[in-house]
């Protein structure tokens, strides 16, 4: 039998390095959502129109881009779990194939999102959100493949346990995004006025910035020579490629049928008016930073279950993914109470206070957002434990089911059938979120319970 005095002991450890880790992939992943948040706050000053474009276009984007964020996600426990095993020139390998991975994923993703670019019709929205969300996403998409090879770069760093370097860059990236915004958006500086382009010009310059620093770091770096001895750059491992897209794939799909049940939100809401639209968008992106801090913790504790998942270890296993999922409660009961107390604040940072029913409507969509914090937590951190574990195929199919089946329709039924308008949608939404943090909850630990039953657990000074 475990000695609970010694599990929930080692448990305790498990928190602290569990946060010591999450702490600087959090940074980094805020400095991500920061830079959309910081274009989202300037083109609110360009009134409602241009921020409901802006919404409904980031909403595309991400719905696909999120594939290729899926897709370098695995790279982080896969290098900690090649690092655990002493194995250099497979942490060399998975640097190179991964960027293979990235670039050509994320050059599909771009032709794709011309594509819709070019049929933004489809979407059936106010036509002049329609116009302007057009103008912003065509310049957006060019920043696709650096945006994702820049994510393939972070996954590596830190999955070498190399945390600081992705927090300066994404932190000098959210500044050089301020700057070129002020002087973009409003035509400072003898820049023309160029408005939601300028914004997703800023964006572009500085996803480029990213990418070019983070691979200069990770080639030059004293703390990463030792991986580069007697490697090929340009030797092509099928079967290590395969392996990343085997998992990285399912893990893309994940990300896909979350932020698509999101991004379809979007669209379903446009059809309610642009008011409508304007108030989701702010929600979401203040939603956005707490969620975006969960995925940090999920990458941590990904990170640690698969240190441990590399050692055989079930005991270590089972502390990580539960020091992880207790770290991510504690921050979203926190976030929680600041959304239900401060909610008209937020929303007021995004618009005058002249338009208040966009105001109004934004205050009441965060309240639910508030109460959605605990599901949208568990659940986000439970696909990355389980990603460190190599399981992504039934992870997948919960998200479909509880994204496609269940939220996105019961949110359509509240808002036209019960006449619930943009608060039924999100309902829809908070009830998706909960189904998938108990199933994914219930499939970690069913697994964990599984691989002890076979004798894998290594109890002596585990």
């Amino acid at each position: 039998m475990v000695d609970l005095k010694k599990y929930f002991q080692s448990l305790r450890e498990d928190f602290k390095q569990t946060l010591k880790l999450s702490r600087p992939i959090v940074l980094s992943q805020i400095g991500i959502v920061l830079i959309n948040v910081t274009d989202n706050v300037m083109v609110g000053g360009l009134g409602k129109t241009p921020l409901a474009a802006v919404g409904i276009a980031n909403a595309i984007y991400f719905l696909l881009t999120v594939v290729g964020i899926g897709l370098m996600s695995v790279v982080s426990p896969l290098v900690a779990s090649a690092k655990s095993q002493n194995n250099p020139s497979l942490v060399a390998s998975l640097f190179t194939q991964s960027l293979r991975v990235a670039f050509f994923g994320s050059l599909l993703l771009t032709f794709i999102l011309f594509f819709l670019t070019y049929h933004f019709h489809w979407f059936q929205q106010p036509t002049l959100v329609e116009q302007q969300a057009k103008e912003y996403l065509w310049l957006v998409t060019l920043s696709t493949i650096p945006l994702i090879v820049f994510l393939g770069g972070k996954a590596f760093s830190e999955g070498l346990s190399l945390m600081r370097p992705p927090v300066y860059v994404m932190y000098w990236a959210v500044l050089l995004n301020i700057f070129l915004n002020w002087a973009f958006i409003y035509g400072h500086l003898g820049f023309p006025a160029l408005e939601l382009q300028g914004a997703a010009l800023a964006t572009l310059i500085c996803r480029l910035f990213m990418m070019i620093v983070i691979i200069w770091y990770l080639l030059k770096s004293s703390k990463t020579q030792k991986y580069w001895q007697n490697f090929s750059f340009w030797k092509y491992d099928a079967s290590l490629i395969q392996k990343l897209l085997k998992l990285g794939l399912p893990s893309g799909m994940q990300y896909f049928f979350e932020v698509g049940a999101f991004a379809g939100a979007a669209v379903i809401i446009g059809w309610l008016g642009t008011e409508a639209l304007a108030a989701h968008q702010i929600a979401i992106s203040v939603a956005s930073v707490t969620y975006i801090i969960a995925i940090g913790i999920s990458s941590a504790g990904a990170i640690r279950v698969g240190d441990a998942f590399g050692l055989q270890n079930p005991l270590k296993i089972h502390r990580a993914g539960s020091a992880s999922l207790l770290l991510v409660s504690c921050f979203m009961f926190f976030s929680c109470i600041l959304l239900l107390v401060f909610n008209e604040f937020w929303a007021s940072v995004y618009l005058e206070e002249s338009e208040e029913k966009v105001l109004y409507i934004g205050a009441n969509l965060l309240i639910i957002a508030g109460f959605f914090q605990f599901s949208d937590g568990i659940q986000a951190t439970c696909l990355g434990i389980l990603r460190g574990i190599e399981d992504v195929n039934i992870p997948t199919i919960i998200t479909l089911v509880a994204y496609w089946v269940l939220a996105l329709p019961l949110g359509y039924y509240f808002a036209f059938y019960l006449d619930w308008d943009v608060y039924g949608i999100w309902i829809g939404l908070s009830l998706g979120l909960t189904v998938s943090a108990v199933l994914l909850s219930a499939r970690f630990y069913t697994l964990v319970g599984k691989m002890k039953k076979k004798g894998l657990e290594k109890l002596v000074n585990a």
